[in-house]
């Protein structure tokens, strides 16, 4: 039986990607491009006008990589060795602390882009991270218009702002979600190279699982273990013990002790903290809406809705059950994005969703102005749209159905 159409197009030509969505897009992505190279220029972003480096959290990568390049890898985690680094670079004090909290592995990347000078590190660093990300984005929507609302997108902003892994981060989850249907070995090694942010790698075997991709989980696995393997050869055993040592402070301090203000995070848990709320109140709440995802996850990783549905359901569940979630992380909130656009191409789009999307780029785009834990209501935002579609979907379907069971009996 052909699969059944769950949203009937109400907003622009069919086949077409909305032109709100285009136009915002647009606009915001002429603002990305002239603002970084005009803000260097100026003393605003990475040295300031008296040559010191601005603080932001790209001088922990330049850093771990520095200490590894210098053949001392396990200090990376080490809060206070590690700040000693940072200063020296900087030629400036700062509060608190940039710290390294990433599996061995990453030092691979940190110790290559150490090798270069601070500026032309954090330059190409945000560059060439785009481009898979750029190629992702363009694949999943199948258009031109994919490029511009990966540049457009608010995160997009955030993370070159701080030189942080937002663009990897949603490479590896968006190619892993377009080429797993065709190419189950390369969705593997891509599910596999997001072990260097295990946080969000934790609901894919749940959905691989749900929906038997036996290809995909064995190659990831593999691909895990071989990095694992190669990190304790060249960085050797007291980094990895150094991380697991570590690892424990870092979540007391951002966790517990909120070291890292609550509306810089964009989760439950941090809402709930944000508002007042006690530790033990946020992880209620926390793993609550993290069993409640998992649960919608497994059910319609195991149905026969589109795969678009799909990808778009698992890239935002795993920005709603981890506790630890910044802006930046958002960029693979394009990703589910994208997925959804891919849907709508297919389907047509229902004059709410485009709305609804574009208060998502509005939601996220005020973050540099108000300063509020924003990211959480739009990602909600758009896992509504997502069960909207599936539920639409599952009607459709059931509809459809019924004139053949109709001419069978």
């Amino acid at each position: 039986m052909a699969e059944a159409s769950s949203v009937p197009p109400a907003v622009g030509r069919h086949g077409a990607v909305p032109a709100i969505l285009v136009n915002i897009s647009f606009v915001l992505a002429i603002v990305t491009l002239a603002y970084f190279p005009t803000a260097y220029l100026t003393h605003l972003w990475i040295f300031d006008a008296d040559g010191r480096g601005i603080p932001t959290d790209f001088v922990n990568v330049w850093a771990a990589g520095r200490l590894a390049l210098e053949g001392h890898p396990a200090q990376a985690w080490d809060w206070d060795i590690q700040k000693q680094v940072e200063l020296a670079l900087l030629k400036q004090d700062f509060v608190g602390h940039f710290a390294w909290h990433y599996p061995p592995p990453f030092l691979f990347v940190a110790s290559f882009l150490a090798q270069f000078p601070y500026a032309i590190a954090f330059i190409g660093w945000a560059a060439f991270s785009m481009v898979p990300y750029l190629a992702v984005m363009r694949a999943i929507i199948g258009r031109n218009a994919g490029l511009v609302i990966a540049i457009g997108f608010p995160a997009a902003f955030l993370n070159i702002l701080v030189g942080q892994n937002g663009f990897l981060t949603a490479s590896l989850i968006g190619g892993t979600l377009y080429l797993l249907p065709t190419r189950p070995v390369l969705a593997g090694i891509c599910l596999g190279l997001l072990s260097y942010k295990p946080q969000y790698g934790l609901l894919f075997p749940l959905a691989l699982l749900a929906a038997a991709e036996w290809a995909v989980l064995f190659t990831a696995a593999i691909v895990t273990a071989a990095m694992a393997v190669v990190s304790w050869f060249a960085f050797g055993t007291d980094s990895w013990q150094a991380f697991f040592h570590w690892i424990p402070m870092f979540s007391q301090a951002f966790l517990t002790e909120g070291r890292a203000p609550w509306f810089k995070m964009q989760s439950i848990f941090a809402l709930v903290r944000y508002v007042g709320g006690t530790e033990q109140v946020g992880w209620i709440f926390q793993w609550v809406l993290t069993a409640a995802v998992a649960v919608v996850l497994a059910v319609v990783w195991r149905s026969r809705l589109p795969h678009a549905l799909k990808a778009a359901m698992l890239a935002t569940a795993t920005l709603l059950t981890t506790p630890y979630l910044f802006m930046y992380d958002l960029v693979v909130l394009g990703i589910a994005v994208a997925f959804l656009i891919r849907a709508g191409l297919d389907e047509g789009f229902a004059r709410h969703e485009v709305l609804a999307l574009a208060l998502v780029f509005a939601l996220l785009a005020s973050f540099l102005f108000l300063g509020q834990p924003v990211g959480f209501p739009a990602i909600l935002i758009v896992f509504g749209l997502i069960l909207g579609r599936c539920a639409a979907w599952r009607t459709a379907e059931a509809a459809s159905a019924q004139p053949a069971i109709a001419r069978t009996s």
